[in-house]
């Protein structure tokens, strides 16, 4: 929930219980300690021994698996509570990418009273998006990789989000002076103050000479990680 609008939290708990989720709870994995980890494997323990087990009844130890859509977080909770409840560092390996877990591993010791098992998974989409705004939506969140949708492209929509919800930190973060709809304008201006820059080839009359240019892939992927850290303040993409 560290990146999460938790002014929304009503109306998120709200929409998931009218789609018939329940049991749910808000937790950040990059916590120490969050109190809300600590409420996760009692949680599931109850409902699991709530539900027939298929005769299987006198076996106390469980063994689950944790699926969601990519980059969402799925290793850093196996870890946190690896980390809450065995006081052990992390088996799984995080990043700030999807992809980064490619298939399902050997089970993931997370807890010893119960013996609770977890098997990491590779995220999961819908096989089809429904729409290209859903589809920039997720891109612009980590969820697909960004070079298959294209830097300059999220960062274009990331620009018209911000405009649209009247969010301008951006301008005072990389020194534009006013608001922009050009997205060429704006990653130059970025490319500029963080020099990132790219040497090119000119063809001219009298030879080939060396230039030095913006680098507009390197600005856009500096502009989309920074909202993603949450520097360009929180951004409800409804």
């Amino acid at each position: 929930m560290d990146l999460a609008d938790l002014s929304t939290k009503q109306r998120m708990v709200k929409e998931l219980e009218r789609s018939g989720v329940r049991n749910i709870l808000f937790t950040d994995s990059l916590k120490q300690r969050d109190e809300n980890i600590k409420k996760l494997v009692p949680m599931v323990t109850e409902l699991i021994n709530n539900k027939p087990r298929f005769n299987r009844d006198e076996n106390s130890s469980y063994c689950l698996m944790v699926i969601g859509v990519p980059n969402v977080g799925k290793s850093s909770l196996i870890n946190s509570l690896r980390r809450t409840y065995l006081k052990k560092g992390r088996a799984s390996r995080v990043g700030g990418e999807p992809g980064i877990t490619k298939a399902v591993l050997t089970r993931i010791q997370v807890c010893d009273r119960p013996i609770m098992h977890l098997l990491d998974t590779p995220g999961v989409l819908p096989p089809k998006i429904e729409s290209v705004e859903t589809g920039m939506k997720l891109a612009l969140c980590g969820t697909i990789l960004d070079h298959l949708v294209g830097e300059d492209v999220i960062a274009d929509y990331l620009l018209y989000s911000l405009n649209r919800l009247q969010k301008f930190s951006y301008v005072e973060k990389y020194g534009l002076g006013d608001p922009s709809d050009d997205i060429q304008h704006v990653l130059k201006r970025i490319a500029v103050k963080l020099g990132k820059t790219q040497r090119v080839k000119a063809i001219t009359g009298v030879g080939n000479i060396t230039i030095r240019i913006p680098n507009y892939t390197a600005a856009a992927y500096d502009f989309i990680r920074a909202f993603r850290r949450g520097e360009l303040g929180q951004v409800l993409l409804d």
